[in-house]
């Protein structure tokens, strides 16, 4: 077992929101200037202009059926409803929203693209699909999951945690953490008694994950290649993180984290572009598979159990 995991830094990366308009707009820049700077709080505020007035952000404004279509079933499956699903059909027009940033802290491709498409989505009473899940954002949503003041966001609000039945337990994959530069985690034959608490623990495993990413990139050059311990600590307090709230408790658990490629291929379209990586990757790219750090049966129940107490750490 070797005791770290390296994994390239992609030089550059990018975020794609949607607008679905029922009529284009005259001047898509002014007014995702004006909404910016009338409903958005410091320093995003001034973040997200200086990075409209810059190459890093382009507005794309075209007639719906230009760009290929949004996947409604993928939309359906990750919360929209029937009547947003309606209001996407009926949209005449889109407005794609795209950002790119480099890694690091702070992710300013993707704060600054959800937050012009949030404002300019608001301003024209119209849905804003977030192109990398693809998720319908509504409005509470999109704006609760911008940062603060303190630049602090919930991670859950930036990542889900789909999971798919198997022969042999629940398969889960992060929809999320490429956002950032890294890959998704996953983990295989998971019991269905522990889908709830095992969910929570990889939430706050990615929490962690990502703040050892943005730790090791916050500081001088960007580097070609980051390495990430290959056995990493998950606790209570990391779980708390990643849904905005504090936890009290310190208790803590060790996974190992085991870098793979998956096999089977597969994508999600997106306006101008052929389409971005769906919830098992896309071919050749990487996963991080989570694993017990020590072998032996039922691993997964006892570290659960471990985490939670017997009780909470089986349902």
């Amino acid at each position: 077992m070797g005791e770290n995991l390296t994994l390239p830094v992609p030089e550059t990366l990018y975020a794609t929101y949607a607008v679905a308009l029922t009529a284009p707009i005259p001047d898509p820049g002014e007014l995702a200037h004006d909404e910016i700077a009338a409903r958005t709080r410091p320093p995003l505020r001034d973040l997200a202009l200086g990075m409209l007035g810059s190459p890093m952000v382009t507005l794309d404004q075209r007639p719906a059926a230009e760009f290929p279509p949004l996947p409604a079933d993928l939309l359906a499956a990750y919360g929209a409803s029937p009547a947003a699903l309606a209001a996407l059909d009926a949209a005449s027009h889109i407005l794609a929203v795209r950002a790119a940033y480099r890694p690091g802290h702070p992710p300013a491709h993707e704060w600054a693209a959800r937050a012009i498409a949030g404002a300019v989505a608001a301003a024209r009473t119209a849905p804003v699909i977030d192109v990398f899940t693809p998720q319908i954002l509504a409005h509470d949503h999109l704006t609760r999951s911008l940062p603060g003041p303190d630049g602090a966001v919930r991670l859950t609000d930036w990542m889900l945690l789909p999971h798919t039945s198997g022969p042999h337990g629940f398969w889960f994959t992060t929809k999320g953490l490429a956002r950032f530069g890294l890959p998704e985690l996953q983990t295989e034959n998971v019991p269905p008694a522990l889908v709830v608490p095992w969910g929570r623990l990889l939430n706050g495993l990615a929490r962690r994950v990502l703040d050892l990413w943005q730790d090791r990139l916050r500081t001088g050059e960007q580097p070609l290649v980051v390495d990430l311990p290959e056995t990493v600590s998950v606790g209570l307090g990391d779980i708390a993180a990643a849904q905005g709230t504090d936890e009290p408790l310190r208790r803590e658990v060790t996974v190992r984290l085991r870098l793979d490629r998956p096999g089977e291929p597969g994508t999600t379209g997106e306006p101008g572009s052929s389409g971005s990586s769906d919830s098992s990757g896309s071919s050749g790219e990487a996963v991080l598979t989570v694993l017990p750090a020590d072998d032996g049966p039922d691993r997964l129940e006892s570290l659960c159990a471990a985490l939670f107490g017997a009780q909470d750490g089986h349902r």
